[in-house]
């Protein structure tokens, strides 16, 4: 919390400038919009940054809300610069696939984006993109990195189901939220660097120390998106850039510390098979194992994708099942018919043994729920690009060379012009068809992992971690609000976590009991 409270405290102190400063900006942008009006047509302007920092607590529901009303528009950051807004569809097509090279990462997001994730496949564009998106490419598609890393899944989830078990025993109220996040960084240590952390039973102390920092990271990034004055902490070593020193301080010596010990691992090695190369970072040091600045950018990118993103999900699926307990208990009626259960089982592990690769793809209704959540609840809300030359999109409208656009799956999830007039149902069914199979919906309406050619790469590493994670719990477990009445939002970070612990209630399923 206290990273967020100094990016927020940063902001509000710069508000009487900004607002100064905002209402010359409009009022000049006013008389030249009126000027240029009949020449070209622009998006509309419908606020400014100031607007961004006053909702920023929760700056996602208001540009939904701007987006249910003006399907793309623009807010001032400049005083000759607006930042386009959309939740077309059309629009997301031709950014992300049509004209995709003319819709790239650009400066201003690197900047941003540059002490956390250095030149990582998310925020660099050109030859460093297409040489990272080969090698991960390739490595997302190996049986050996897909088989290494579903074992070490069930092998989590079997942790944590001891852990639920223990508390449904001892009737305890367990956060759900720090639970998953746990687990979800014991996997990613695991796939991503070979390392044990046990975040849930015996921690790593240098490890807690970097997840730690790395949220922190995370989350003071995030402000940098609305403090116009970040560069100047910076410079300065201020308030929440200090902060963020210190933090990518924690990470940056961890990292290389276990990348060093990889590599001197694999040189001592004299069979160059003798030495498992299951994880990432091994398979990684195949191709380049001379530039470690390179490969922490790279492993730090995919810690970001891989640790957050499931955790996030996890957490928003039990919540919005315990707010809808009819659908919980028809998706552990199907885990346990996919399963086809032929004896009863014991305890956790047991169960674990049945949820096998032919029962998660018969999880027809489980992929459904959870894509719905996605759908309510991307991890990345908001995805922005630069526009590198002027152009015109599908609507019609003008964008300028250097222009920042954003597409909103947060806010596209919840568009009636987009879902229909059910669009704030949370109903799995939309995703099922007549025979009742999963069945997906065009990528640049559902754009939560992206689409065209930087669709997400590990789409279905993730969907196989939740359904993994999701049946052994949910076909173990029934889930319940300690407060019923509670209300769920998100915080402000770079993902879209939840805000606060999420307090949950655990009931075993009939079945299981201590062995």
């Amino acid at each position: 919390m206290a990273p967020f409270m100094n990016v927020f405290s940063n902001l509000i102190i710069s508000i009487p400038v900004i607002t100064t400063s905002s209402f010359f900006v409009l009022l000049f942008l006013y008389i030249y919009n009126q000027k240029q009006h009949h020449k070209k047509k622009y998006h509309l302007v419908v606020g400014s940054v100031l607007n961004l920092i006053i909702n920023f607590n929760k700056v996602h529901d208001y540009l939904s809300d701007l987006a249910a009303k003006y399907k793309s528009y623009r807010l001032i950051v400049s005083l000759f610069r607006a930042d386009v807004y959309t939740s077309d569809p059309m629009n997301v097509e031709y950014i992300v696939k049509t004209n995709y090279q003319n819709f790239g990462k650009g400066k201003k997001l690197r900047d941003i984006m540059k002490d956390l994730l250095g030149e990582g496949i998310f925020i660099v564009d050109g030859d460093k993109w297409r040489e990272q998106r080969k090698v991960a490419s390739h490595e997302f598609s190996t049986k050996v990195l897909r088989d290494f890393s579903s074992v070490v899944f069930r092998k989590n989830a079997i942790k944590l189901g001891d852990i639920l078990l223990e508390a449904a025993n001892n009737n305890q109220i367990i956060d759900i939220n720090d639970l998953f996040m746990k687990a979800t960084m014991d996997s990613i240590f695991k796939v991503a660097f070979g390392i044990d952390l046990n975040n849930m039973s015996s921690p790593n102390e240098d490890g807690i120390r970097f997840s730690r920092a790395f949220d922190d990271a995370n989350t003071l990034t995030a402000g940098r998106f609305v403090d116009v004055l970040w560069k100047i902490k910076k410079f300065l070593n201020i308030g929440s850039e200090a902060d963020m020193k210190k933090s990518m301080k924690v990470v940056d010596e961890f990292v290389y510390k276990v990348i060093q010990m990889k590599i001197e691992q694999m040189h001592k090695s004299k069979d160059e098979f003798s030495l498992k190369k299951e994880d990432i970072l091994s398979r990684f040091l195949q191709v380049n194992d001379k530039d470690p600045k390179y490969l922490r950018d790279i492993i730090l990118s995919f810690v970001l994708a891989g640790k957050d993103t499931v955790a996030i999900t996890m957490t928003w699926l039990i919540y919005m099942l315990c707010k809808h307990p009819k659908i919980q208990d028809k998706v552990a009626r199907e885990i346990k018919e996919a399963m086809k259960m032929k004896k009863e089982f014991t305890n956790v592990a047991d169960f674990a043994t049945l949820v096998t690769d032919d029962a998660l793809e018969n999880m027809h209704y489980l992929q459904a729920t959870l894509t719905e959540t996605i759908r309510f609840y991307p991890a990345l809300p908001l995805d922005p690009k630069t526009c590198l030359s002027d152009d015109v999109l599908p609507d019609g409208c003008m964008v300028k060379k250097g222009d920042t656009i954003s597409y909103l799956p947060y806010a596209m999830g919840r568009m009636e012009f987009i879902w229909g007039d059910d669009a704030q149902d949370f109903k799995p069914e939309r995703w099922l068809d007549h025979d009742g199979r999963f069945h997906p919906e065009s990528p640049f309406k559902f754009v939560a992992f992206q689409a065209g050619p930087r669709t997400c790469l590990g789409r279905e590493f993730a969907y196989r971690q939740l359904k993994i994670f999701s049946s052994i719990l949910l076909g173990c477990f029934m889930f319940k609000l300690s407060d019923e009445n509670k209300v769920s939002s998100y915080r402000i970070s770079v993902n879209l976590h939840i805000d606060g612990p999420l307090q949950i209630c655990v009931f075993k399923r009939s079945g299981l009991h201590d062995q």
